[in-house]
């Protein structure tokens, strides 16, 4: 899948406090380097749970973790046909993490630079001294007369390190024969090296509270200009009340925080869907009594259960679910309450294509009668994390357990690992939604497939829409 540029790519590396900054140079004074990662390139902290999966994931496959003890990861999630993410240490892209629903497994995709963090244990081929000039310099395969070893524990299909006699790592790539197989050849292929764009890897300790003080200026200037811009059209729009839509998500959590800073205490808009998690429900509440915030709440439960019964369950290219559960509730409140209102949302530019190109304010033409701004609308993920620890601010507990975005527990815009992860974290949740696509599918007629395989995601016939793609 391709990807693509959503705004320009702001994540670079200091090499002196090992951590992420967003400008050329560092709080330290240190000039930064650039990070080169996949784009959309909105990279994100690898919180302590996301690491131990990374972890998990390299010693399970290669004997040993990839991220040391003490040293910042980050996590870029680049387009693919379910998920794939690279994973950001000492200032490079160590390598790749890609999920496969249909085993339900985790596949570590290593980068030569994986070496400087870590060492190999398991699923090394190590080649002669006269075959390493043409695998490391031309990329070319490993080819039996130039191996020396393999590993017993390689499969064909299993991801290789390239490894020299004296230990050191010329490349990456993919076995093509089982370790006996190819122990038995005297010719042939034995992996096919893997090209890949280069990346520096300086290893070295650091903690978030390091990252926020490397980026202190930049924080400064984001928050400044986003305060402005909160200042502003609230200005130019005196007759309208203002408030925050809150969703419990990190970016509604900065826009809040920009927002009570530029004009004062505002509502909390909570559209509640009743599909949200516990989780969810309580950073709302907690939220809104450290900052003395009044909760204004929507109430879509009803609806969603009986369009469900009339359409079926929400997919990707018929996401009714926003409409029905947020947008028209939404639409409903703000006539009752206010006729009309300003909302700040917590809409970014490197979230979807849409939002990229979407004006930073506007009319949802499903809410007219809401004026929607959103004063972060250029800030990365880690502009927003860092505000966020910065300011110490409360958010939501799900982020530290892998989950990257928040919204209803089974969004279908969801990709199946996160959906099978929810499935054994939250069963409860879980078993009453799977009963609901059960009794769907066995009313319509559609193989068991359909709900096991997350085929009720995606309605037959149907292009993608994009109704939904505003926050609440």
């Amino acid at each position: 899948m391709r990807p693509s540029y959503l705004g320009r790519i702001l994540l670079r590396w200091c090499d002196t406090c090992h951590t992420p900054v967003m400008a050329k140079r560092c709080a330290c004074g240190a000039a930064t380097r650039e990070v080169p990662v996949t784009p959309p390139g909105d990279a994100r902290p690898a919180f302590p749970e996301d690491v131990a999966l990374i972890n998990r994931i390299y010693s399970d496959h290669f004997g040993a973790p990839l991220i040391p003890e003490g040293h910042l990861a980050l996590l870029n999630k680049v387009p693919d046909q379910d998920r794939m993410e690279e994973v950001i240490a000492g200032g490079g892209v160590a390598g790749i993490i890609r999920y496969f629903p249909d085993k339900r497994a985790w596949e570590p995709v290593p980068r030569p630079e994986a070496c400087n963090l870590f060492t190999p244990k398991k699923r090394v081929v190590v080649v002669s001294d006269d075959a390493v000039p043409f695998i490391r310099d031309q990329g070319m395969s490993v080819l039996r007369p130039g191996m020396v070893s393999i590993d017993d524990s390689v499969r064909a299909g299993d991801e290789v390190f390239i490894m020299t006699r004296d230990g050191t790592c010329i490349g990456v790539g993919r076995a093509k024969v089982d370790a006996a197989a190819a122990r038995a050849m005297e010719k042939g292929s034995i992996v096919r090296t893997r090209r890949n764009i280069a990346s520096q890897i300086v290893p070295g300790r650091a903690g978030w509270d390091d990252a926020v003080r490397a980026n202190a200026r930049v924080l400064e200037d984001a928050e400044a200009e986003a305060v402005a811009f909160v200042r502003s059209v609230t200005e130019r729009n005196p007759g309208l009340v203002a408030n925050v839509s809150y969703s419990g998500g990190k970016d509604s959590l900065a826009t809040l925080l920009v927002v009570t800073k530029a004009i004062g205490k505002v509502p909390m808009l909570f559209a509640d869907t009743g599909l949200e998690f516990p989780e969810t429900y309580e950073n709302v509440r907690e939220v809104s009594e450290k900052y003395g915030l009044e909760v204004i709440r929507t109430d879509g439960n009803n609806t969603f259960w009986e369009t469900f019964a009339k359409q079926g369950p929400p997919a990707v290219n018929a996401r009714w679910c926003c409409r029905v559960c947020k947008l028209t509730p939404v639409l409903d409140l703000v006539r009752e309450k206010w006729g009309e209102c300003l909302s700040f949302i917590g809409q970014r530019r490197y979230e979807s294509a849409t939002r990229a190109q979407s004006d930073r304010v506007w009319r949802n033409r499903n809410v007219k009668v809401q004026l929607s701004a959103a004063p972060i609308h250029n800030w990365t993920a880690m502009h927003v994390w860092l505000y966020i620890w910065r300011e110490q601010a409360p958010y939501n507990a799900l982020y530290g357990h892998r989950l990257d975005r928040i919204g209803c527990f089974m969004c279908p815009s969801s990709d199946m690992a996160l959906l099978h992860m929810i499935a054994g974290d939250y069963p409860n949740l879980w078993q009453g939604w799977t009963e609901k696509l059960n009794e769907w599918q066995q009313a319509q007629g559609l193989p068991a497939a359909w709900v096991t395989d997350g085929r009720w995601r995606i309605k037959e016939g149907r292009a993608e829409v994009n109704d939904a793609d505003s926050h609440y």
